[in-house]
């Protein structure tokens, strides 16, 4: 089925805004965010309506009809196992625990094949938006500047996300962000056993 530019950038933003927001955008903020006038916006979505891509609930609200989506803008993203247990073999193309089915337009940018996802467990991120039971989509470590970064590590053969801080040629910290005082900082040297796997991208929610 094809697009035009315009019609594509909208079905992609009221994807993402379902996505992020876990609802419905309006007319009136879907306008906004496209930065579109009220009456170039509503043109656009019903020429997707016509298409059966979208439809609108009452006046201001419309909802993609997901069964209607071209399946060519989903990727499927392997899961490897869980975040602050397992062993660092869980992420072995041979262990791959299931996949995610993820709208491709959330990742424009990135190559499908340096992402993957793992699932929280526990509460030393929440701060971050990571609750437990969350699936965190990470793009695989390919040499970029880790400080500050939120990061999935694998120590000594266990797997686990925290924030990235470079404090010395010798020394890194890796930092929870919790509402959870019981947490603390880990404190790693370059002579552990220590791989830093993926940069998170993404955060999605629990069901």
């Amino acid at each position: 089925m094809q697009l035009t530019d315009k019609q594509q950038k909208t079905l992609d933003t009221i994807q993402e805004y379902e996505a992020d927001e876990m609802s419905q955008p309006s007319m009136y903020r879907l306008s906004k965010i496209l930065e579109e006038s009220p009456t170039s916006t509503r043109q656009v979505v019903e020429s997707l309506e016509k298409k059966s891509l979208v439809k609108r609930d009452g006046k201001h609200v419309f909802a993609i009809k997901k069964e209607f989506c071209d399946k060519q803008n989903v990727m499927n993203i392997p899961v490897y196992g869980l975040a602050s247990c397992g062993e660092a073999l869980a992420f072995a193309q041979d262990n791959v625990s299931g996949f995610l089915q993820v709208s491709a337009s959330l990742f424009r940018d990135k190559d499908p094949v340096q992402l993957f996802a793992i699932q929280a467990v526990g509460d030393s991120m929440n701060k971050e938006g990571i609750d437990d039971e969350s699936y965190i989509i990470f793009e695989k470590y390919c040499g970029q500047d880790l400080d500050k970064q939120i990061v999935v590590a694998i120590i000594n053969g266990m797997a686990t996300v925290k924030k990235y801080s470079h404090k010395s040629d010798d020394l890194v910290m890796l930092m929870p962000s919790s509402t959870n005082a019981k947490h603390r900082p880990i404190y790693i040297s370059k002579s552990d056993n220590f791989i830093s796997a993926g940069i998170l991208k993404r955060i999605l929610p629990k069901k």
